[in-house]
């Protein structure tokens, strides 16, 4: 089961071994492009590694339990075209294999694992402790029920998991990144370059003439994609989550009143006092303190008379529920502002407080608070009727009732939206304000019209969609897009313009012209910009423009076009700065590791490989094809 290879995922060793598959998967589609069937299968095996089988009931289940984690990581259910489009099954069944492959090389070398460190094990997973740390067996049988496992079979696949964790730290887990490969990439990440250039636009370009109706009709039929209409959905949406349900119910004043008299300590501020101490060893000397309090010393003279400074005698503002001392917090909210107490015997001592401020309870009256009031308790409701409302709901769908039919039985607000892919309408203007609509959106496309879908769970609820009607893409006439059509055609005819000066300009430059004098001839400006790195951007240099910089040597001059083909640069590489490698900074330190990572992906990759080559591998695929439903069973 891939259960515990996703268990084992959640540290750096799973991953090498989970990352170590993709090479795996190289080696088994050369398997399979070398024949679709193999001979030697049994009528339930889908693949053998070494003597090992793998069943297709055991692929069948680990891919379902592959395409439900995956699905609840989306939020949706994900359809099994796009599981398909993915490789979803090739990966399921090369992890299988890789899997199975490291499970046999462990038995050839006879390693294996004590019950007391696979008891270690389990009982020291944070996962499996409680809030002091230690181990919770209520908490284990419950992962148990939720995974599915008898203890007996939790314990097997934890012994093959660690066992695996084991083989691969020995293989690729002490991996030391070469010096040169850091520095190049620390070179590659933190050079920075600065550059003189002129920046060409439309206005360089010059006169453009008005397109003939043939060059236009020319462009439109050698560029018909560009005008191509999209596909557009009409989507039903009905979310019910309790921040939606929440905007449609009804809470009355009474009720209102009610939450606001139960509730009102939360909206009750309480006294605070600001509040002074000094500590006595006995009450003997606190009561000679009081006394010099009451000739006339003062509470912070009597405070630095016993090596007290300001911080040591200051509770600050509280409220009676600061004080720890329950003694002294009587004795100090007893007082009026200014009063000083006698002494008291407290947990920690005697002591004399005093009160130099009082701020008195606040209660926000019932005004200020019924809004928000208001929406708590229509979200408090909200979070009961949620289930309900999907029970029913679902009932209705079984019954035969579309999604809008479904949510005007119940009362509920339709959401209808056409969109494209991006959840654009056909003003480009972005429509979907749902819970989770991007996810809407997605699924939708992924549907059909009249296909019952699952809802989509969103925020402690659902959200129904059905798609009404498809508009699929299509080309557009040429008197429909000819204005789209002339500005693309005058777009590209000033880009054309403006690479050949852009070419003329570097050949002058590279002739000896000096880039003043170039750009004094053609009315231009020399900017400058500093410091760029790799992939940086500045208002006016792109990304695209930066990656033409970084492929120029220093002191030499080279053009580039920006995001927009109207935009166009001449530049020249005026200085390189390459800092050195700081290994104990924080990049240096990251790079280290995802270099390590890298490493130790390829050498448990190779490793895999090589025991496969091993024991031998090979794949029914029409096998494979029939338990995905793409064929008919193999019958051998």
């Amino acid at each position: 089961m891939l259960r515990g290879i996703r268990k084992a995922s959640e540290n750096w060793i799973g991953r090498t071994i989970m990352g170590a598959v993709m090479m795996v998967l190289v080696g088994s589609f050369a398997i399979w492009g070398i024949n679709d069937i193999f001979s030697g299968f049994g009528r339930s095996t889908l693949a053998k590694v070494g003597g090992v089988e793998i069943p297709v009931e055991r692929f069948r289940q680990t891919y379902q339990d592959r395409l439900q984690q995956i699905s609840r990581d989306l939020g949706h259910p994900l359809p099994p075209d796009q599981a398909a489009a993915l490789g979803l099954d090739r990966q399921v069944i090369g992890e299988m294999m890789a899997q199975s492959a490291i499970d046999q090389r462990a038995r050839q070398m006879r390693l294996g694992i004590p019950d007391a460190d696979i008891i270690r094990h389990i009982t020291s997973d944070p996962n499996l402790q409680d809030t002091n740390g230690h181990f919770d067996a209520a908490r284990f049988r419950g992962t148990l029920q939720n995974m599915g496992l008898t203890e007996d079979r939790f314990l097997a696949e934890e012994r093959q998991n660690i066992v695996r964790r084991e083989i691969a730290d020995s293989v690729s887990g002490s991996v030391t990144p070469p010096k040169a490969w850091l520095d190049a990439v620390n070179q590659f990440q933190n050079q920075e370059r600065s550059v003189d250039y002129v920046a060409l636009g439309s206005a360089q370009a010059g006169d453009v003439p008005q397109p003939t109706p043939e060059q236009l009709s020319k462009y439109y039929d050698d560029h018909k994609f560009l005008f191509r209409a999209q596909e557009y959905r009409k989507i039903d949406a009905v979310a019910v989550t309790p921040t939606e349900l929440a905007k449609w119910m009804e809470v009355s004043d009474d009720d209102v009143k009610k939450a606001y008299g139960e509730r009102l300590a939360s909206f009750t501020t309480p006294e605070r006092r600001h509040v002074e101490q000094i500590l006595f060893p006995t009450m003997t000397e606190a009561q000679a303190g009081a006394d010099k309090l009451k000739s006339g010393t003062s509470f912070t003279a009597l405070a630095a008379e016993r090596g007290l400074k300001e911080q040591d005698i200051d509770l600050g503002t509280v409220a009676k529920s600061g004080i720890v001392d329950p003694k002294l917090a009587d004795a100090a909210f007893a007082l009026k502002e200014g009063d000083t107490s006698a002494p008291v015997q407290g947990q920690f001592g005697a002591a004399i407080v005093t009160v130099l401020k009082i701020e008195p309870e606040v209660t926000k009256p019932l005004a200020a608070v019924a809004a928000d009031l208001r929406n708590s308790i229509a979200l408090d409701r909200a979070k009961t009727e949620v289930q309900d409302i999907h029970d029913k709901i679902e009932d209705d769908r079984a019954g035969g009732s579309t999604v809008a039919e479904a949510a005007a039985k119940e009362k509920l607000p339709v959401t209808t939206f056409t969109v494209d892919r991006s959840g654009h309408d056909a003003d480009g203007k972005p429509v979907v304000t749902l819970p989770h609509g991007g996810d809407v959106v997605a699924a939708a496309f992924a549907s059909d019209v009249g296909v019952d879908n699952d809802p989509i769970e969103a925020d402690g609820g659902y959200v129904w969609y059905a798609v009404d009607a498809i508009t699929p893409a299509h080309d557009r006439g040429f008197d429909e897009v000819k204005a789209d059509v002339e500005q693309h055609w005058r777009n590209d005819e000033v880009a054309s313009l403006l690479k050949t000066k852009a070419v003329d300009l570097l050949d002058k430059l590279k002739s000896g012209t000096a880039i003043d004098a170039v750009a004094s001839a053609n009315g231009l400006k020399i900017e400058n910009a500093a410091d760029l790195k790799r992939g940086g951007t500045t208002p006016a240099i792109s990304a695209r423009m930066t990656d033409a910089i970084f492929h120029t040597a220093k002191d030499a001059f080279g053009v580039a076009r920006g995001d927009d083909p109207t935009q166009w640069i001449v530049f020249r590489v005026t200085d390189i700065k390459t800092p050195s490698l700081d290994p104990n900074s924080a990049d240096a330190k990251q790079n280290a590791s995802t270099v390590e990572h890298q490493l130790s992906d390829d050498l448990m990759g190779q490793f895999i490989v090589r025991v496969e080559d091993d024991l031998g591998t090979s794949v029914n695929a029409a096998a494979l094809a029939s338990a995905m439903g793409n064929g008919t069973p193999d019958t051998n």
